[in-house]
């Protein structure tokens, strides 16, 4: 039985949004000063009258643009070794661990950058789709290559992931309206299955 399983990250496999950790992470006072400039839009977020991928993309952009690719993922990989495994949902590592890897393929599918999600995709043995980091000749431009991976495109960037793959059974895991449209698309949709 070929099995697909999908799992949202943030919040779903971790007790915290890994965005706001990983950019204080990175440079606390640019964050704090940032965060603090970022405020309205993030309200005007709550009230759903701003876009979410502009918010997101002039918040990480205000911290990690101009940055060197080098840095980043150097910075990545000491943001993992600080925080795994004590992010990660215990639950969550338990059934993962357990999943049957024959004729099973694993996806982590989040709106997190690739940046910060890349070494916990590597250590959960599942492959990354997720939302762009843009780099030009090393650097990072503060965009994102193509969309923000969250509800609708989410199920786009799936899609292209598995590449008309046929299973058996998909198993999706999530735990926001952004994740909705992948939870009803797949066989078995589990929303807070982890809390």
């Amino acid at each position: 039985m070929k099995k697909l399983y999908c799992f949202d990250f943030d919040g779903t496999l971790t007790y915290k949004d890994t965005m706001f950790m990983y950019l204080k992470f990175y440079d606390s006072t640019k964050y704090r000063i940032q965060f603090l400039r970022h405020v309205p839009l993030f309200i005007l977020l709550k009230l759903k009258l701003a876009d979410t991928e502009k918010v997101k993309k002039s918040f990480i952009g205000s911290i990690l643009k101009g940055q060197t690719q080098e840095k980043i993922e150097l910075k990545s990989k000491q943001f993992f070794e600080q925080h795994y495994p004590k992010i990660v949902r215990e639950n969550a590592l338990d059934f993962i661990q357990n999943i049957d890897r024959n004729n099973t393929q694993s996806l982590l599918v989040t709106a997190s950058l690739d940046i910060w999600v890349k070494p916990f995709a590597e250590k959960l043995k599942m492959e990354l789709v997720s939302t762009r980091a843009e780099f030009k000749n090393g650097v990072f431009t503060g965009n994102f290559i193509g969309k923000n991976c969250n509800g609708k495109e989410k199920l786009v960037r799936i899609k292209e992931e598995i590449n008309d793959s046929r299973y058996d059974k998909i198993i999706a895991f999530g735990d926001t309206s952004g994740d909705k449209p992948m939870l009803k698309w797949a066989n078995e949709g589990h929303y807070q299955f982890f809390h």
